[in-house]
């Protein structure tokens, strides 16, 4: 599949086409996967470690980056492509995610801000 119109040598050493790697070309280059295919593996420059991904086709992401190629934001972080963290408040939120686009935590009642850190108008005493 995989080997150039020139084939193999009397060894069995094979010419292979760019995309394919092997004694016989019987696998994916680095950056390349799936096999027979070997399509370009095209990991996102600022979201994966490298342009080297899994047979399957999954790219290596930085830890706030997530997703096939890498191209949007891990649970946790917000605006790709900078993937910034929530830093939601512990005791305001009610959980450690936020929107993905926008970064806006997901707030108890009675608690509002981005981050959900401050008391809605007419109640006090946050956090508690």
């Amino acid at each position: 599949v995989g080997t150039l119109p020139g084939g193999c040598d009397s060894v069995g050493r094979c010419s292979c086409k760019p995309e394919f790697a092997g004694p016989r070309c019987e696998q994916c280059s680095p950056g390349h996967h799936s096999y027979p295919h070997c399509y370009a593996c095209s990991c996102d420059s600022r979201g994966a470690v490298d342009n080297n991904c899994s047979p399957a086709g999954q790219c290596r992401c930085h830890a706030n980056f997530a997703g096939h190629t890498c191209n949007q934001c891990a649970l946790g972080f917000y605006g790709y492509p900078s993937c910034t963290p929530c830093q939601c408040s512990r005791e305001g939120s009610l959980h450690s995610t936020c929107d993905q686009e926008t970064g806006q935590c997901s707030c108890r009642p009675r608690v509002t801000g981005l981050r959900c850190d401050s008391c809605v108008p007419g109640a006090y005493g946050f956090p508690h």
